[in-house]
């Protein structure tokens, strides 16, 4: 089994419970939130089959729902960026040559992208 050493309790943690010891280490508050009984049943059964704790599985998808829309936020952000610098600018790839160029990535070839012109 693969272990981390927690330094500040000095004492081997099981990697699979390392992020969790982690997170106990840091400051951690609770945060009570209201869900129907139908989903806490169903949050229930799922944390049993997985054999961790509702608590555990809660946790995990409020953390992968964060990460996953910052991602999705910054990419809109990068959007809009790239949407004023067209307005701005007026450069631009042509679908067909972004196609193009795609398509010579999928042979294997790696070859720069087009120049963006007006």
């Amino acid at each position: 089994m693969a272990c981390g050493v927690h330094a500040e309790y000095g004492k081997v943690i099981p990697k699979d419970n390392f992020m969790e010891a982690a997170m106990t280490a840091a400051a951690v508050r609770p945060v009570a939130i209201k869900i129907d009984e139908d989903t806490k049943a169903r949050v229930k059964r799922l944390a049993e089959a997985r054999h961790r704790t509702s608590h555990w599985l809660m946790r995990e998808a409020i953390t992968q729902y964060v990460e996953r829309e910052e991602k999705r936020e910054a990419f809109r952000q990068d959007t809009l960026k790239a949407w004023e610098a067209y307005r701005t600018t007026g450069l631009h790839v042509s679908a067909d040559e972004a196609d193009a160029w795609l398509a010579q990535l999928e042979e294997g070839n790696d070859t720069e992208p087009p120049a963006c012109h007006v």
